[in-house]
């Protein structure tokens, strides 16, 4: 009991240390609201509206037919009409369109004849994702260009033909990919941040010797640390997560018990590494840098940015030592196909194993300095 009443004193004081200065309530606020809504709106890979030329040689009506399916589509505009080739690099360069279709002489004619009529589509390689994405989108057009034509003279329409299907996000919104992937992101950079700075803190204000010479335990010091960050990690996630549903209307497909259960492992393991740089450096710029240090290749080795399958086995092997991987699964397995809890298991327990690791090498840290 004890034990107890020293750890709920020393909670006590570091959330006092945090929210009484109305500066640090508003860092803890204010940019996690500002970067969910900047990352809803900007980080996208959708494409709504994309600024293209036409270099015409043709001007047939077949040609004009397969112009209006692409101006029709409600994601191409049509912003040039090119009367010569050497109009092309200009655009491409000043960034003025993504992509150039450039339809030959005899696109008509070879049409007519059962030939293959080539559409030439230039774009500007330096976005590799977005012009993908493009050429993706003008290959469809295509495919439908071709069976209209086709049945508009009585040919037989394709043998085959395929019908896309999304389940759990049926526009293949990014947003809806995003935006629940940063309850675990921001929230780990504040973590880690949080914690990190707590006991250098302590040090360059001269009242960690008071709590050497206090009759707590170092197992005590690290609970008492540990508990407010996470507490404070619970509020800043449940902020991410009502912007996710009040704010840009994702659909929450599970159960709200499920996925406290997966983030409070999340922030046990993110407040342990915390407090592993933390016990490691000696003043808060060392803290800030060794959080930033962490968080970069975690951030990068999450799967959220670049699917993991897509990386080198080498660093397939190293995600998985990092929390904010099994997290992102299990908040995106959650929200968007309503996994329970017997299903997220394998990315639970990989949780529980970085928590009790970073917490005990932590506790040996401190120990150690205080030795």
């Amino acid at each position: 009991m004890e034990s107890l009443r020293r750890i709920r004193a020393l909670i006590r004081k570091e959330l006092l240390a945090v929210l009484k200065d109305p500066k640090s309530r508003f860092i803890m606020i204010g940019p996690l609201v500002f970067q969910t809504l900047i990352f809803g709106y900007a980080a996208t890979y959708d494409l709504d509206r994309v600024r293209y030329a036409v270099h015409d040689q043709d001007r047939s009506n077949a040609s004009r037919q397969f112009l209006a399916k692409l101006d029709g589509s409600g994601t191409f505009a049509r912003i040039a009409n090119l009367h010569d080739q050497k109009e092309i690099r200009a655009l491409i360069d000043n960034k003025e369109v993504l992509l150039v279709v450039q339809i030959g002489q005899d696109f008509e004619r070879r049409l007519i004849g059962g030939q293959i009529a080539d559409v030439q589509v230039i774009s500007d390689g330096r976005n590799s994702n977005t012009a993908g994405t493009a050429l993706a989108y003008i290959g469809t057009i295509v495919e439908s260009f071709n069976a209209e034509w086709t049945r508009s003279r009585g040919g037989l329409p394709p043998p085959a033909k395929a019908v896309p299907r999304s389940w759990y996000n049926p526009n293949l919104e990014t947003r809806w990919f995003m935006v629940p992937g940063l309850i675990g992101m921001l929230t780990l950079v504040q973590m880690i941040i949080l914690t990190a700075m707590s006991v250098a803190r302590e040090r360059e204000q001269g009242t960690f010797d008071q709590l050497l010479v206090s009759p707590f335990r170092p197992m005590e010091i690290m609970v008492g640390k540990s508990v407010p960050s996470i507490l404070i990690g619970l509020v800043q996630s449940t902020i991410v997560l009502c912007i996710a549903l009040f704010w840009f209307r994702i659909p929450f497909q599970g159960s709200f018990v499920t996925l406290y259960c997966g983030m409070l492992l999340f922030l046990i393991a993110a407040v342990g590494i915390g407090l592993m740089v933390s016990s490691a450096v000696a003043t808060m710029q060392q803290a800030l840098l060794g959080g930033f240090l962490i968080i970069m290749p975690f951030a990068l080795l999450s799967g959220l940015s670049t699917p993991i399958s897509n990386m080198p086995q080498a660093m397939q092997y190293l995600t998985l030592i990092n929390p904010l991987r099994f997290a992102i699964a299990i908040v995106h397995r959650i929200f968007l196909e309503g996994a329970p809890l017997r299903v997220i298991a394998p990315d639970l327990w990989p949780l529980a194993l970085i928590a009790l690791a970073s917490l005990s090498i932590a506790v040996m840290l401190f120990r150690k300095r205080l030795g």
